[in-house]
């Protein structure tokens, strides 16, 4: 394996469309989701370890979730795991995380994932990423892989790209914020949009410039503290000053900004998982379209919903469609899917109260 190649996983989401599952104590990626026998995170870090040494994989997330991912992930070293003491968006904690990077390798190629995302092909995943890798290894560009839209989606961004360019890999004209359904429909017929996955890949030396360039007052900040990091002195640091860091997302903070931005179209089956209906999807289904997750079910004229329970409890339904049904210790969940996006709005009022 090459030793160069490195990987951050992001792992410090809370995922509070997927409640009652997914909590701020005990968050999406930490669970299997789809009932699988292994944890989002645990399938993120086995497939970048397909080609990325497992010592060479950092865990970003907040300093809660410290005790959770040793658990998870008994082969990863304190050290490995980048703690967050208050959440600052993407931005900060990439910058810090690849300054701690630079000082153990400054040829290091790093890919940033997301820890919560669904990959079934990962030979054509691991393909691509060696495709990135080989493309930003020896030149100064930043890259994102972007994913083929199915169908116009109002929840994703969007990447566009010139439509002339006939390479595998092309230039990023701009990101597009999520858009309405017309203008997502525009954006299909177009055939020159993907969608925004949150996949990065660089070498360590082009993002840091990059964050010099165009975050000057967040790239001194945080190099303020560069002779501490990978040191004892290293956590003292970042607990008095990362919370000082502006709360920007790495889209905002650099890429928009950047004129070497480049994506790949992605030859890979991907599923953010950032919902209820979203995990729907990747589940298998009855003849009804049911789709279950550990509960045992009787069902009468009941369709296209989703169950899932803690354990093999028993679920009876009669008279159901297009709902949201979980059950997890003291708490049900009986929701429309097409509501679904108001969860997170229902989990804020039910912390006011």
């Amino acid at each position: 394996m090459n030793k160069n190649y490195y990987a951050i996983i992001m792992a410090g989401g809370v995922g509070s469309r997927f409640w009652p599952v997914s909590t701020s104590e005990f968050p999406k990626q930490f669970h299997d989701m789809l009932g699988t026998g292994e944890t989002l995170i645990q399938k993120t870090f086995t497939r970048l370890s397909q080609i990325i040494p497992q010592e060479n994989i950092l865990i970003l997330t907040n300093e809660v979730y410290n005790d959770i991912v040793l658990e998870q992930l008994p082969m990863v070293k304190q050290e490995q795991i980048v703690l967050e003491p208050a959440m600052r968006n993407t931005a900060p904690c990439i910058l810090y995380a690849s300054l701690k990077i630079k000082k153990l390798n400054p040829n290091a190629v790093v890919v940033v994932a997301p820890s919560d995302h669904w990959i079934e092909d990962e030979i054509q995943f691991c393909a691509n990423l060696q495709q990135s890798f080989n493309f930003c290894e020896h030149d100064e560009k930043l890259m994102t892989l972007g994913i083929l839209p199915t169908f116009p989606n109002t929840g994703y961004g969007y990447i566009e790209f010139d439509k002339l360019d006939t390479r595998p890999v092309k230039k990023v004209k701009q990101f597009r914020e999520k858009p309405d359904y017309a203008t997502a429909r525009k954006f299909i017929q177009s055939r020159n949009f993907l969608w925004n996955a949150g996949i990065f890949v660089w070498s360590v030396s082009s993002v840091l410039k990059a964050f010099e360039e165009f975050q000057p007052t967040m790239f001194a900040h945080f190099m303020n503290g560069y002779e501490f990091f990978n040191t004892e002195k290293e956590t003292a640091f970042i607990k008095d000053n990362y919370p000082l860091a502006q709360n920007i997302s790495v889209d905002y903070a650099i890429l928009e900004k950047a004129q070497n931005v480049y994506v790949l179209p992605a030859t890979f089956d991907w599923n953010d998982l950032g919902t209820w209906g979203s995990l729907y999807d990747k589940l298998p289904k009855d003849e009804q379209y049911n789709a279950v997750v550990n509960a045992s079910v009787f069902l009468e004229n009941a369709s296209n919903n989703i169950i899932r329970t803690e354990g093999k409890k028993l679920v009876v339904i009669d008279g159901l469609t297009d709902y949201i049904v979980v059950d997890k210790e003291d708490v049900l969940l009986i929701y429309p899917k097409n509501k679904e996006q108001d969860i997170k709005a229902v989990v804020a009022k039910l912390k006011e109260q």
